[in-house]
């Protein structure tokens, strides 16, 4: 019988080559994406530039990648507003979701609310991790960024 450990390393070759596929015809990674990477929704790009001081960027594809899933740091970009959001939760304990008509509730069972803002064509635009944001940053934040 074969074990786990054995097949990872069968199919770590064939992962590495579909990464470098996703990478070679991909400008910008989906959000999904970047956490299979294991870099965070909310990735500044600031942050990528921290791999300098620790040698990091002597591999070309980390940098490459953490760049293709960075937002920018701009101020500019803060003040960016979107046609609707969806909160994707396991519960909701406030009447606060009532406030926004244009923010669609998911139920989805054990998961990290996640914040996905959308444009007119209904494409996510910005993915963002809430999971340590209090009920008050996500009405404040929501509050600046939907129309």
């Amino acid at each position: 019988m074969v074990s786990s450990m054995d097949w990872t390393g069968y199919f770590s070759p064939f992962l590495s080559v579909f990464f470098a596929l996703i990478q070679l015809s991909v400008s910008e990674l989906t959000p999904e994406q970047c956490r299979e990477l294991g870099f965070s929704v909310n990735l500044l790009c600031s942050s990528c530039d921290e791999l300098k001081p620790f040698n990091l960027t002597s591999e070309p594809s980390l940098e490459a990648n953490c760049r293709k899933c960075c937002h920018a740091d701009e101020q500019e970009e803060a003040t960016k507003k979107y046609a609707f959001g969806t909160l994707e939760v396991s519960f909701v304990r406030s009447d606060r979701p009532a406030k926004f008509p244009n923010l669609r509730i998911n139920f989805v069972r054990g998961a990290d609310p996640i914040l996905k803002l959308h444009d007119e064509n209904n494409e996510v635009q910005e993915e963002l991790s809430i999971e340590k944001w209090n009920t008050d940053s996500v009405e404040e934040f929501l509050l600046e960024r939907l129309r």
